[in-house]
């Protein structure tokens, strides 16, 4: 079963940009509520998709480059990248079924 993994700025391009699947990645804080109240379908999400669909976690008070270089403005702020390239960009708390349906439209395709 696959968990969320933590990204940095060293392991972004190697986790992110280079991954050969979809990478749903979570632009989060540990004080934001909506971010803290999303973990379990963020959690679900990464057992539901394991092999299919990483599951990312960008801390942005530690990872300030990182916010500033996707220009996340709020959060959570929830990005997919296929094949190093933004797809889908998603604001504010987003339900499992809703992260599901961004998933499955580029998984399906």
């Amino acid at each position: 079963m696959s968990e969320p993994v933590t990204v940095t700025q060293d392991t972004f391009r190697s986790t992110v940009i280079e991954s050969d699947t979809p990478v749903l990645v979570d632009f989060w804080a540990g004080w934001c509520q909506p971010c803290l109240q999303m973990e379990p379908a963020l959690d679900n999400i990464a057992a539901s998709y394991d092999g299919s669909v990483t599951v990312a976690k960008v801390n942005v008070e530690e990872e300030r480059g990182l916010a500033a270089m996707f220009q996340i403005m709020s959060i959570p702020a929830l990005v997919v990248f296929q094949g190093g390239k933004k797809m889908v960009e998603l604001h504010g708390r987003q339900s499992e079924a809703d992260l599901s349906a961004a998933l499955d439209s580029l998984t399906s395709a």
